[in-house]
């Protein structure tokens, strides 16, 4: 490949280049307020996106969205391309998709309960082995009733039916303990008031709608909105 010596990441006193068959390893990039940080990450998504990689960042500062726009020339960054004597150096923009869990600031991000599913909903409440257990049970048979559950109302009312009825479901399932379902509608609660009734809906995400190229075979660079987003840990870890 043209892209085997390396990608050209940053340029002082010698190049420093990154293996594209090596960016699945985990990196860090660390440094005082103005040295750098965001614009690395930004060359190395626009890098990753030239070469027809797709990229998933989220914005917890909202900085980010310049990516889809060309820059514009200036005197210091001219003197900057000179001194770095960057061959062939040219402005592009690159495409973007900016996705918002409150769809405000991009297109809604959203999942079902029932494709969350039973492992993920228990470590996303932080439920012990019991309540876990009963979590489990729950979706086993919403399932078996040819039920989808789509979002936290229909959570809470299948928790509700199934509290409800334990005795009915003990034989085939397992004991059922109220208090157990008690614990895990206050965790639901929780992630409610965190907003988590907007993140659980329809249309549901498409995890290939993240991995897609444009025309000319650039990745798409998707842009998650988080700078609301993270102040509502739960939701966000979601």
């Amino acid at each position: 490949m043209a892209f085997d010596n390396g990608l050209l990441f940053a340029k002082g006193g010698s190049e420093i280049k990154i293996l594209p068959h090596m960016a699945n390893r985990h990196g860090l990039i660390a440094g005082a307020t103005g040295t750098g940080k965001t614009v690395s990450l930004q060359v190395l998504c626009e890098k990753f996106s030239s070469i027809g990689v797709p990229v998933f960042l989220a914005d917890v500062k909202g900085d980010l969205s310049g990516l889809a726009v060309a820059g514009e020339p200036s005197a210091k960054i001219e003197e900057r391309i000179t001194d770095l004597k960057l061959e062939g150096f040219k402005f592009a923009g690159f495409p973007v998709v900016f996705w918002d869990v409150f769809g405000q600031q991009g297109h809604p991000m959203r999942t079902t309960v029932s494709e969350m599913g039973a492992l993920l909903f228990s470590r996303l409440l932080n439920l012990n082995e019991t309540q876990s257990g009963i979590m489990h049970i729950m979706f086993k048979i919403a399932d078996d009733m040819g039920m989808l559950l789509i979002d936290l109302k229909d959570l809470r009312a299948m928790l509700r039916y199934v509290g409800d009825n334990a005795s009915q479901f003990t034989t085939q399932y397992g004991s059922i303990s109220k208090q157990s379902i008690g614990a895990i509608q206050r965790a639901l609660l929780t992630l409610e008031e965190q907003g988590g009734e907007l993140f659980f809906g329809e249309p549901a995400l498409d995890i290939r709608d993240f991995i897609r190229v444009d025309g000319d075979g650039k990745g798409f660079v998707n842009i998650l909105a988080s700078d609301r987003l993270f102040l509502s840990p739960a939701l966000y870890s979601t």
